[in-house]
Order: C-alpha cells, then structure tokens, then sequence
C-alpha cells in the first residue's frame, strides 16, 4: 500500500537527510516533549532526528519505524553512534502499524505522508496508536511553494520533473498545504496547523543544498527513474544538474523550502 519512495538512499540523498535535525526540522513538537515520554518516529531515516528526540525522553523511550531493514540500517547506524540506549526498532508500514492501540505519547512523521499511498489512512494508524492526551506531530515541504532566485529556467524544470516522478510513484510533493485537511478527514479534531521553512542563503548554505541537487538529479534513484520512464534524457539531465551549480555559485543566490505542520492532540477518554 506504500508508495515508491522517490529519493532513495544514494549518498547524496543521505548527505541532506543527515542534515535534518529536531531544531531545524521538529521545533513546533519540542516544546511538548517530557522525559518520560514513549515516542514512535515514523520515516526514522538516517536516524539524526530520531537520536535527537531519544536524548530528549531519557526517562522514556523511541522507537524508530522504518519501511525496511535495509532502511532501518541507516538508523541504526547513527543511533549507536551516539551510544543512545533508549532507542528501540521495528519495520512496517504506516497504514497499518504493528502497534497496540494507545501504545506511544507522541507519534512524529517527518517528511513522510508526502509519499504514501493514502496519508489519511497513515494518519487514522497515527492516532490508533497514541493514548489519550497524546500527540501526533507531522511535517512535510511542499515543493510547489518552493522559491528561488535567480529564476533559471532549468531549476522550473527540476520542479516539473520530480513532482512528475514523485506522483507517478503515489505520492503527493506538495503535502505541506493538505496536513490540515487530511488530519481532518482522518477523524483528528484538536489540531493546531502551521508552517516554517528552511532557508539558503549563504554561501555555505547555497553550496550545501545546490550540491546535493546537483548530484541527485543525475546519479540518485530520481535520476534513474526519470531516465526510465522517459520523463527526461541524460542531457536535460546534465542541463539541470549545472544549473544547481550555478545557483549554488551565486553570490546572489536565495532558496526556500516551506513546510507545513501538524500538531493533533488525542482527547483524554
């Protein structure tokens, strides 16, 4: 029932993942965590998000859910690279969690819904699992509102090609507008909607993200389905990837990536 994730796990991929951390990427949720807590990472990646969260419940508990083991490595990985032991691991799918009802105190998905088959079924699964007076945090970019200057044509292109891709695979960039929506169409009442966003600006930001794109649209799972379904060839390819380079080069280069966010709090029975 999941969709095909349309990044992959390609180093470059990984170099933006790993950048993610709860400040720049859950801040809307820490203000709610407590020590004691018990949370469910869903999406839990390379791990530096859900680490973070584990250092911040050292009385509680994580458990970080991933669609596969090979995924879950990754996890793994830097979870015993910080020496946290209150991190615990399972691999499933978000439509239907292997999970006792009212099992966790927070359920965080970070860039996730955007690329499942069906959201509000994952979001309905969010709140089977966390007991009453719990939380379920959601985040994601809505590339549609993403913004950059200077305005290269090549990078609209970039645009068009991976929301092609990504919706080809089931799943849906531009979530960041529609958590609202389908937090309420998931049955969740008590829902506060917001948004922040990620911005590069300085040169050691522009070269962060526009060499990260710069790689990805030509050697990372993206590239290789765009090249297989023919939504684009080598060369437009290669075109694209320059001019990520270009932007990155800038000195007048800006980018922002909007996210929309969730925070849904679980009445008390």
């Amino acid at each position: 029932m999941s969709g095909r994730y349309t990044h992959g796990h390609h180093d470059s991929v990984l170099r933006s993942h790993r950048w993610r951390t709860a400040e720049n990427s859950a801040a809307y949720l820490l203000p709610h965590l407590l020590p004691h807590m018990a949370v469910l990472d869903i999406g839990s990646g390379p791990g530096t998000i859900t680490a973070d969260l584990a250092e911040r419940v050292p009385q509680g508990s994580v458990t970080a859910l991933e669609i596969s083991e090979e995924a879950m490595a990754l996890t793994r990985a830097e979870v015993e690279r910080r020496g946290l032991p209150n991190v615990s691991y399972a691999v499933g799918d978000v439509h239907a969690l292997d999970f006792p009802d009212a099992t966790f105190c927070v359920v965080h998905a970070h860039q996730v819904l955007q690329h499942v088959a069906d959201p509000v079924q994952a979001l309905r699964e969010m709140r089977r699992v966390t007991k009453p007076g719990g939380f379920i945090a959601v985040r994601d970019g809505d590339y549609a509102g993403f913004t950059w200057y200077p305005e290269l044509p090549e990078l609209d292109r970039w645009l068009e090609l991976y929301q092609r891709a990504a919706r080809a695979n089931g799943g849906e960039p531009d979530a960041g507008r529609r958590l609202l929506a389908w937090a309420h169409a998931a049955g969740l009442e008590d829902v506060t909607a917001g948004g922040s966003s990620w911005c590069y600006a300085t040169p050691e930001d522009r070269d962060f993200w526009g060499g990260m794109w710069e790689k990805r649209v030509v050697e990372s799972a993206l590239a290789e389905q765009l090249l297989r379904e023919g939504l684009a060839d080598a060369e437009e390819l290669a075109a694209v990837s320059a001019a990520w380079r270009r932007w990155a080069d800038d000195p007048d280069g800006w980018l922002l990536v909007p996210h929309g966010e969730i925070l849904a709090r679980v009445p008390r029975e």
